[in-house]
């Protein structure tokens, strides 16, 4: 029996009678084990105040992807809810802002497949072409609903077959990125291929997080990339840097507030 405790909640965050987000309470199931399940940096301590309230109910073990820890193994409903699922681990990509190749390492390791419709890999398109075959053959047998590719897909690698699973599976949303200059190209490219595929800039299928608020950055640019992104066909969605305190410019929030929800970038849009 573990607990899993969690610092922060998420849309992501399971919620079964295993789960708590604070201290112990009165009344609690036999536990064996804790775990201090952490996935950002600045909840680091808020994990280690949580972890010094649940040492007296059981061991209690403190890690996760903020700790810089790889992953193991994916077990269904453990530290995500049921129907997300991660399939694969790593990126060949070097990012500066991303923590992913420094965690899991500059390889690809492709995992057992457990079903799920919200696909969480962090470059799932960079996996073989048995492994991704195999992934949409399981999206079309599980039993949560139409399958998103939060995770993220890579422009620059998409290619014609992929775009055939695409069309078999019939998507909620598949979420590509623009991130640095030399994002924007691929995900020109990657837009006509999808739109000429059938698929439409009114359904908000595509879509794409557009990096905004980092060192250097401006409102002008980041508004240049974001309009840009809905130029290429795609419905973008900021996200906002963070250092690793988690602190954000209250300018750069608000502004990210404006560039979050498809029907007020849908009103963007329409003004243009």
């Amino acid at each position: 029996m573990i607990a899993r405790v969690f610092p922060r909640i998420t849309r992501a965050t399971p919620n079964d009678e295993l789960c708590f987000y604070g201290p112990p309470g009165m009344f609690l199931p036999d536990i064996d084990e804790v775990h201090i399940s952490t996935v950002f940096t600045y909840d680091i301590p808020r994990a280690h105040e949580l972890a010094e309230q649940w040492r007296h109910i059981a061991p209690v073990k403190i890690g996760g992807p903020a700790f810089n820890e790889p992953g193991g193994e994916f077990i269904q409903g453990r530290y995500l809810k049921p129907g997300y699922t991660i399939t694969s681990r790593g990126c060949k990509n070097r990012c500066w802002f991303c923590q992913v190749w420094r965690r899991e390492g500059g390889d690809i390791r492709e995992l057992p497949i457990v079903p799920g419709n919200n696909i969480l890999d962090d470059n799932l398109l960079a996996c073989s072409e048995q492994h991704i075959r195999e992934v949409f053959a399981m999206l079309k047998t599980q039993k949560w609903g139409r399958p998103m590719f939060t995770g993220g897909l890579e422009a620059k690698i998409l290619k014609d077959w992929h775009v055939e699973l695409l069309q078999g599976i019939k998507p909620k949303e598949m979420f590509f990125a623009y991130d640095t200059p030399d994002d924007y190209e691929p995900l020109v490219e990657a837009g006509k291929k999808l739109l000429n595929a059938g698929f439409t800039t009114a359904s908000h299928v595509l879509r794409c997080y557009v990096l905004i608020g980092y060192p250097g950055d401006s409102f002008d640019f980041a508004e240049d990339r974001l309009t840009d992104t809905i130029e290429a066909g795609f419905m973008p969605m900021a996200m906002l840097y963070r250092d690793e305190k988690g602190q954000v410019d209250k300018q750069w929030a608000r502004f990210q507030r404006e560039w979050v929800r498809p029907s007020i970038v849908g009103s963007k849009k329409v003004a243009q």
